[in-house]
């Protein structure tokens, strides 16, 4: 079987990424976008077009942001500072701890990478028990 974690992320690995992890149920907005949820908390969402995250050329509304919780506001600076990062954050998510992602961006993660983010973004979100459970069957390499 070949390893395929460091192939271009893909939409797909986000959903089947987030239903990997724990006790994760799926809810959906008013548009149908999955809210991805641990203990009733989000923890990935794919936004509707808002007027916060637009393109600067055309000032179209972006139709394919996902947004990701992460740990502290640290760690989102340092996501979102490089502008090399397909992260991005808008005024609206100011003092939320979340990056923003466009699926037109993804690719330019690995599979593993965005495993990485999706249980990150878990991690934040499960109560301290299930984090703590995940990571003893789960210790880092």
């Amino acid at each position: 079987m070949s390893d395929d974690r460091s192939r271009a992320a893909r939409i797909e690995d986000v959903h089947e990424l987030a239903l990997a992890m724990p006790h994760v149920t799926v809810e959906y907005g008013t548009d149908g976008n999955p809210v991805y949820q641990v203990g009733r908390k989000s923890f990935i969402f794919f936004r509707t077009p808002r007027p916060d995250a637009v393109d600067p050329d055309t000032g179209e509304r972006y139709p394919d942001v996902i947004v990701f919780w992460v740990g502290s506001e640290a760690d989102k600076q340092a996501a979102v500072q490089d502008d090399a990062s397909p992260f991005f954050t808008t005024a609206h998510f100011d003092g939320h701890s979340s990056v923003l992602l466009r699926a037109s961006r993804i690719g330019e993660l690995t599979r593993r990478e965005l495993a990485e983010l999706v249980q990150d973004a878990w991690l934040c979100r499960a109560s301290a028990r299930r984090a703590a459970e995940w990571l003893r069957a789960h210790p880092p390499a």
